[in-house]
């Protein structure tokens, strides 16, 4: 096959894989449009879920904290039967064991004179006994002081974080109807139990609601909403989270409101304090760093997916262009060598017919012409025996049968039989060959018939190829190494034109043909130097090329020595 028919495929071939290339970089480029477009709406979409489960973990933690809370307040009947403080003890005798967990102790702050009066259940809950107010309830006296003066409360009083004050009203004595005003008679002061509160209460609302323990996926703080650098629950010891939180919401927001007058009773009443404002902050953040860190990773593996499978497009795409551009080349190549071996067949087969029709047509009846028409089919014959043997060879390589039975033989002998068998062919185109082999050669293990061929073949080469000035041939043997013990180097070379570089990696290829030799016309199947290099290799050993243009060729073989303990006994065996 001609060097510019290859050229022109692959050439053809690289403008597919370039443009499949420029698609595939388009499909990219959508692709990640496309995949940043659904991490963002991805992204919104986590942000969603993650702060509606908060809500439903908000309600929740809320409404059991108020139902906690309501169960130590006494309905109104029961302050009308058994009076206010007998109303509340039971109530609180009571209460549910969940109440119970949720509220440590309660009081009453009852007004009197102006001031307010703090009153604790005695040991056995019988009765109240006033009290001083605790150091840490001083925030709720000022509040509730505040609420009985008539100034709002919330601005400048909030209500302290472990504390609910639930007040009774009622309708002050004395007042016009039209100036009936409802006034607090008294307030429930509840204090929560904070250490059931974070340590088992909102441990089992993140477990619920946000996995186990909020450790599945997230990481929970909550912190004081007045004060943030006060963490009062955090579901890792690690550093805190308020500040790159994914999503928050407030807790204990306590606001229940239970004794109020009736809508008669209540016409100038006014509306009870806003209780929407919760004491904690609840925040949450991904374990990964952030829901924003999760889609970005989730990008990116999307992105690595997708680049990797354009790449095994692209992968399989040249695989198969490769593959296709070598079976069309193999088939070409194929389709030469059947034009080659029907003419190398026809050419011998023709001049052996009309020697052997002048023969005997008696045309040459002269002893002289009768040997040169003999030394003509001889001639002719050994050509077309070689082509065969070249042909039943390639098929024998084809099968795996490279090489037959390997024994051990001398170099110098084979080389010598080999130019022995090409002397016809040397003499006839006027060719000096120039032999320089080494005496004492190590012997090599190899399959002799094989071996010669090889050698028969790069002869003919340097006879075929080589020109009419330089009519020379050089054969050297000699001790080599191979980096695995010694062995033995065989150069042939000629004075030819040389071989083009490009076409030095491709004259071992089956079926290959140079272009000087297409040009040309020259004889030949291109599979010579394909089964010489398979023969060659079969021994273990490597043939190479040297070639400048118009400068010769030189082809080297290197063969293993045959090993030691072979050639002493060898050597000292009886001739």
């Amino acid at each position: 096959m001609r060097l510019d028919k290859i050229t022109r495929r692959s050439w053809l071939s690289w403008t597919c894989v370039t443009i499949l290339v420029i698609l595939c970089t388009v499909l990219a480029l959508l692709q990640y449009r496309w995949i940043g477009e659904i991490a963002d709406a991805e992204h919104g979409r986590l942000r969603e879920d993650l702060q509606s489960r908060l809500r439903l973990l908000r309600r929740n933690f809320n409404d059991q904290i108020s139902t906690a809370c309501i169960s130590f307040v006494p309905s109104r009947t029961q302050m009308e039967n058994s009076g206010r403080d007998q109303a509340y003890l039971a109530q609180y005798r009571h209460a549910p064991e969940s109440g119970h967990q949720v509220v440590r102790r309660i009081a009453l702050a009852v007004p009197k004179n102006g001031d307010l009066i703090l009153l604790f259940p005695d040991s056995d809950n019988r009765q109240f006994l006033p009290a001083r107010w605790p150091a840490e309830w001083r925030e709720m006296k000022e509040r509730l002081a505040a609420r009985l003066k008539g100034q709002p409360v919330e601005a400048e009083h909030p209500r302290p974080a472990s504390l609910v004050e639930f007040p009774r009203f009622g309708i002050a004595k004395g007042a016009r109807p039209r100036q009936e005003r409802a006034q607090e008679q008294e307030w429930l002061i509840l204090e929560l139990n904070l250490d059931y509160l974070r340590s088992t209460l909102l441990p089992a609302m993140l477990s619920r609601y946000l996995g186990d323990t909020g450790k599945a996926d997230y990481d929970a703080e909550a912190v004081d909403k007045r004060n943030p650098s006060i963490s009062v629950y955090r579901s890792d010891d690690g550093h805190p989270i308020a500040g790159h939180a994914d999503a928050s919401v407030t807790l204990l927001e306590v606001g229940s409101m239970p004794f109020r007058p009736s809508p008669k009773e209540n016409a100038g009443a006014e509306p009870p304090p806003d209780g929407g404002h919760g004491a904690w902050l609840l925040v949450v953040n991904h374990r990964a760093g952030s829901l924003e860190a999760i889609v970005a990773q989730a990008r990116r593996r999307n992105m690595a997916l997708a680049v990797g499978l354009l790449l095994l497009i692209l992968a399989m795409v040249g695989a198969l262009i490769h593959f296709s551009s070598s079976a069309q080349q193999l088939a070409e190549l194929q389709m030469n060598f059947v034009s080659g071996v029907s003419h190398e067949l026809r050419t011998p087969l023709t001049v052996i017919r009309t020697a052997a029709f002048n023969l005997r047509a008696k045309f040459a009846g002269q002893p002289h012409q009768v040997e040169r028409y003999a030394a003509l089919i001889q001639r002719e014959s050994e050509k077309l025996g070689a082509l065969v043997e070249q042909i039943l060879r390639y098929g024998s390589a084809r099968a795996g049968r490279v090489i037959g039975k390997r024994e051990p033989i001398a170099i110098n002998n084979l080389i010598e039989d080999s130019l022995e068998s090409s002397r016809m062919a040397l003499s006839g185109a006027g060719f000096v060959v120039e032999r320089h082999l080494q005496p004492d050669l190590p012997l090599v293990l190899a399959d002799q018939e094989a071996m010669k061929h090889v050698f028969r073949n790069l002869i003919d080469n340097a006879l075929t190829h080589g020109t009419k000035a330089n009519s020379w041939i050089g054969v050297f043997a000699a001790s080599a190494s191979n980096g695995s013990g010694s062995a033995v180097e065989i150069r042939v070379v000629d004075r030819g034109p040389g071989i083009p570089r490009e076409e030095c990696d491709l004259i071992f290829d089956s079926f290959f043909r140079g272009r000087r030799a297409v040009e040309q016309q020259v004889h030949g199947t291109g599979l010579g130097l394909s089964l010489a290099k398979k023969i060659i290799e079969a021994h273990g050993g490597s043939i190479r090329v040297k070639s400048d243009p118009r400068e010769g060729t030189e082809f080297i073989v290197t063969i293993p020595a045959a090993p030691p303990e072979l050639q002493n006994e060898l050597a000292h065996s009886p001739s």
